[in-house]
């Protein structure tokens, strides 16, 4: 067992308690950004001029008579950018731009003594477009061959060889779509100036280096005259990563320009038009099957909706064509990515950053391939499982796959599998007009950034002459319980009561140089430099303590009187990960974290509607640090991912009228989100036991991102509802959100199709589809046919 990993039998990790600023929540007591804005006086408050135009030229922009109106100071435009005019890290983001890349693209920024006159202001600004052709769709833009960045291949085999030479060969198209964040908090930052020219932003952001480092560029300064705090976040689920840095440099200029501090809050309308989503995804796709249903080989081209920048489309995109394996053993895999450049919002990170997107494509294949091949979906997951000594298609070894087995197996039992997936046929078989599905889905996520370097953090501990410490590191608290393991790690480590432990705020003149706070890496990174801080801290006090076993308190004392250093910065790099993008080989992650989930739904035949009555999840989160938080981030995660494949149904505007380009989809009326309403009616988790993670702090794993990918079963299950309305053996084509509009045409489809239409081992003739979005399943390709029959 490592050193990292080692467990002492007095932990305070492990320990079941409550989120640190629990109490702070729930009384209304926790400060989030925009709440300083009270405690600050003179603020001035910032309004966006925001384009009509999903893609158009700015031909003039006149703010006289902005000015003119009561209470407006300022008007920002990108002539009063003393350093670069871009937000983004790939240098395509303008903060003010000549071109307007969608509609919501802010223009230019009113500043004003109230909000409301900062909104009046920016309704009186003048600006003139000259119109310029818009591609909205995802489709439109494949069809247009509209895209950006790197093209990245995964491979391993021979596809072709692997196809001719399988027994049953399907092809198909599997599309889903974005998802709003959607976190409590909109986006915020307050600037100050010092009277030195410091500046000071308190900015709702995942990562505050970065922030810190483009607030820097829009103003032509070096890094150490900024400093970005983030207190906490009213959650950020990858919103916050890179959609914070512009707005933080719009408050930034603002007060560097008056003088003044400027607080830039979004009103959600604002958010939701102004900022990215999750990428929608459209594959295209082969499949080879053997006469046992193992697979034998996939060929795909996925392609993502990155919207009008790159952000972080690229590897987000990297990680999708590295999840598209998800559990499964493939011999023969080719895997192309591209991303779609179109007129909306810049898409970017979101909670599994692409793994979802990718372990879908498999997971859809699946589910319509099984009842093809006359295998129950079940047994069809469970025997192309990984084994030990086998590797994914990039290359890397997946270590303990007899864990997801363990996982599954807990999960068929505790959740009585079999008893109840023969009750629900019986329920079918019984009711006309209303049916019921249950399936079980695994869950394979690879842990650690795609891009190495980000696999690094730091931390400061200090330990003050009375006995109590305080840690910093580079994470942020966005509501993921992030600071509540970290004060566990301290006080294991120091061995000292959990109350002795106190975490300040995220700030970049504490630890510089941070990595944002994603990729469910934080607890790893920052815990293993809170635990190297301490340690240094601690050595020192054992040579003073000399094996006397003096008290904690009176320890600290003798040594801050003999001149010991009481505090230490600490550092944490991932080892024995290695990563080559340009050939998307190699190592890219610490280790793998399994789930699995049993989830059983009823569909009502007349309208869609469905519900989900019983969840079933075993997860692996190695040794919890943190177990009560862990259980929260799992339920979240799944509840989330619900939310994204079954109802978060976002819409733009594909029309060639006036509003083109626009959301419609802009606020909570529009936009529905999973709530208590929509929770399983039995929902039982559990963590995976005897799971030690050797070479992680305190044998723990990463808990963040991987459970949104239990929600599969949901939308598996739904198949299996839909698929009873109709013969057996049809394969079932199923949007992605099913919303009940989606599940009801899906259904019709299933009750259309003739048992005649079915052939072994072929899809059958295409049915009309009445929706339009609904995804195809072709049949194989002739000469794909001709070989197999050959072979």
């Amino acid at each position: 067992m490592s050193h990292l990993s080692e467990r002492p039998d007095d932990a305070v990790v492990g320990l079941a308690l409550p989120h640190e600023s629990a109490a702070l929540h729930v009384t209304g007591h926790a400060l989030y950004t925009d709440d300083l804005v009270h405690r600050t006086p003179h603020v001035l408050h910032a309004h966006p001029v925001c384009s009509p135009h999903p893609h158009a030229r700015v031909t003039r922009v006149d703010t006289s008579a902005a000015l003119t109106v009561p209470g407006v100071v300022r008007v920002l435009t990108a002539e009063d950018v003393p350093g670069t005019n871009d937000a983004g890290v790939k240098h395509d983001e303008p903060l003010f731009p000549d071109v307007v890349m969608f509609v919501g693209h802010a223009v230019c920024w009113v500043l004003g003594d109230t909000l409301e006159a900062a909104r009046v202001g920016a309704a009186a600004v003048e600006v003139d477009y000259e119109p310029l052709p818009a591609i909205v769709s995802l489709t439109e833009a494949i069809d247009a061959e509209h895209f950006q960045g790197g093209r990245p291949v995964v491979a391993r085999g021979d596809v072709e060889a692997g196809l001719a030479g399988a027994t049953h060969v399907f092809s198909g198209v599997t599309e889903m779509a974005g998802q709003e964040h959607f976190y409590l908090e909109t986006h915020a930052s307050l600037t100050l100036v010092d009277e030195g020219g410091q500046v000071f932003v308190q900015s709702s952001t995942q990562h505050p280096s970065e922030t810190q480092e483009i607030v820097a560029h829009v103003l032509g300064l070096d890094s150490h005259h900024v400093t970005v705090q983030c207190l906490r976040m009213g959650g950020g689920f990858g919103g916050k990563e890179m959609q914070p840095h512009g707005f933080a440099a719009v408050a930034a200029l603002g007060a560097v320009l008056t003088g003044r501090p400027v607080r830039l809050r979004l009103s959600r309308t604002h958010d939701m038009t102004m900022t990215g989503k999750r990428h929608g995804f459209h594959a295209q796709w082969r499949v080879g099957f053997d006469d046992d249903g193992r697979l034998t080989a996939l060929e795909a081209t996925l392609t993502s909706d990155g919207g009008w920048s790159l952000d972080l489309s690229e590897p987000v995109l990297a990680r999708a064509l590295c999840h598209v394996d998800n559990a499964y053993w493939i011999p023969h895999v080719l895997v192309h990515g591209r991303v779609a450049r179109t007129h909306k919002t810049s898409q970017t990170a979101f909670r599994g950053f692409g793994g979802p997107q990718g372990m879908l494509v498999v997971e859809d294949i699946l589910g319509r391939c099984a009842p093809l091949l006359g295998i129950d979906p079940v047994d069809l997951r469970r025997r192309n499982f990984y084994v030990d000594g086998q590797a994914t298609p990039y290359g890397q070894v997946v270590r303990h796959p007899e864990r997801l087995a363990a996982a599954w197996e807990q999960v068929l039992a505790s959740g009585d599998v079999v008893r109840r997936r023969a009750e629900v046929a019986a329920f079918n078989a019984a009711h006309a007009h209303r049916k019921r599905g249950l399936a079980v889905t695994p869950v394979k996520f690879g842990i650690s950034f795609n891009f190495t370097a980000f696999n690094q953090a730091g931390a400061l501990v200090h330990v003050y002459k009375d006995g109590s410490v305080l840690i910093n590191h580079g994470g942020t608290e966005m509501g993921q319980g992030l600071h509540t393991k970290m004060l566990q790690v301290a006080a294991t480590t120091l061995g000292v009561p959990l109350a002795k432990v106190r975490v300040a705020p995220t700030r970049t003149d504490k630890v510089p140089n941070t990595s944002a706070t994603a990729a469910s890496s934080s607890s790893d990174l920052n815990g293993g430099a809170v635990k190297d801080a301490c340690e240094q801290v601690l050595a020192r006090l054992r040579e003073v303590d000399a094996g006397r076993g003096l008290a904690w308190e009176e320890l600290v004392r003798e040594a801050y009187f003999s001149r010991v250093q009481l505090w230490a910065a600490g550092f944490y790099r991932t080892e024995g990960i290695h990563w080559d993008s340009t050939q998307m080989s190699g190592h890219p992650f610490k280790y793998f974290a399994y789930g699995v989930a049993a989830a059983e739904v009823e569909v009502d035949g007349f309208t869609g509607a469905h519900r989900t009555r019983r969840v079933d999840i075993v997860h692996d989160v190695g040794d919890s640090l943190s177990p009560l938080v862990d259980l929260g981030q799992v339920e979240g995660g799944f509840v989330q991912g619900v939310g994204w494949l079954t109802m978060e149904d976002l819409r733009w505007d594909e029309s060639d009228g006036p509003a083109r380009g626009r959301l419609t989809t802009q606020s909570a009326s529009t936009y529905k989100l999973p709530s208590l309403g929509e929770l399983p009616d039995e929902l039982h988790v559990a963590l995976l036991e005897h799971a030690h993670e050797d070479g992680a702090v305190y044998g723990s794993k990463a808990v963040g991102e991987p459970p949104l990918m239990l929600a599969f079963a949901v939308r598996e299950a739904l198949r299996e509802a839909v698929g009873a309305f109709g013969p057996e053996g049809a394969s079932v084509e199923l949007a992605s959100p099913a919303t009940p509009e989606a599940v009801f045409w899906a259904a019709e489809r299933a009750r259309g199709a003739a048992p005649d239409r079915v052939v072994e081992g072929l899809p059958g003739v295409q049915p009309d589809r009445p929706d339009p979005a609904a995804p195809a399943l072709h049949p194989r390709s002739e000469q794909a046919a001709r070989a197999a029959g050959e072979a």
